[in-house]
C-alpha cells in the first residue's frame, strides 16, 4: 500500500460515517414530512408529494442499512463486538420494525397511483388513514429507540461479550 493510497484508506471510516448520518437524518426528515402530508381528505398535490416522500424514505433506509452494515463488517470495532451489545441488537430490532411499519403507508401510496395518473385525489377511508397513521407513529418511535440506543452503544454499554 502506498503512503496515498494508506492515507485515503484513513478516511474512509469517517466517509462511511459520514454517509451513515446523512441516510440517518434523510430518512427522519422523510418521515416527519409524511407525517406533516398525510391529513386526510388528500389533494392531488398531497397524496403525489407523500409518494415522493416515501419513496426517499425507503431510498434513505437502504442506504443506511447497506453502509450501517458495511460499517459493522468492515469498519470501526467489527460484528463480534456489536452483535455482543443489546444497545445495538436493540438499534436493529427498532429499525426492522419500524421497516416492517413502513410497509402498510408505502402499499396504501401504491394504491393510489392509477387515480394519481387519472389526476384524482385519492380516496381514503377512516380506518385506512387511521392504520397509517398509527404505523407513522410508532416508526417515530422505533426512532426514538435508536436515538436512545445509538449513543449507549457507542460508549460500549450494554457489551455482554467477552473482555
Amino acid at each position: 500500500m502506498t503512503e496515498a493510497t494508506g492515507v485515503l484508506a484513513s478516511y474512509l471510516p469517517a466517509v462511511m460515517a459520514s454517509l451513515h448520518h446523512i441516510a440517518a437524518f434523510t430518512l427522519v426528515g422523510a418521515l416527519a414530512a409524511e407525517v406533516a402530508i398525510f391529513k386526510p381528505p388528500l389533494t392531488l398535490s398531497q397524496a403525489r408529494r407523500l409518494q415522493i416522500t416515501d419513496l426517499i424514505f425507503g431510498a434513505a433506509a437502504g442506504v443506511l442499512l447497506v453502509v450501517g452494515l458495511t460499517r459493522v463488517v468492515y469498519f470501526e470495532k467489527g460484528p463480534a463486538y456489536y452483535f455482543a451489545n443489546i444497545f445495538f441488537l436493540l438499534k436493529l430490532a427498532a429499525f426492522i420494525a419500524a421497516g416492517l411499519l413502513s410497509l402498510y403507508p408505502t402499499v396504501l401510496y401504491l394504491s393510489w397511483t392509477r387515480a394519481i395518473k387519472a389526476g384524482e385525489a385519492p380516496q381514503v377511508s377512516p380506518e385506512r388513514a387511521r392504520r397509517a397513521r398509527m404505523c407513522l407513529m410508532l416508526e417515530l418511535t422505533a426512532i426514538l429507540v435508536i436515538l436512545i440506543c445509538a449513543p449507549l452503544m457507542a460508549r460500549g454499554h450494554g457489551y455482554f461479550g467477552h473482555s
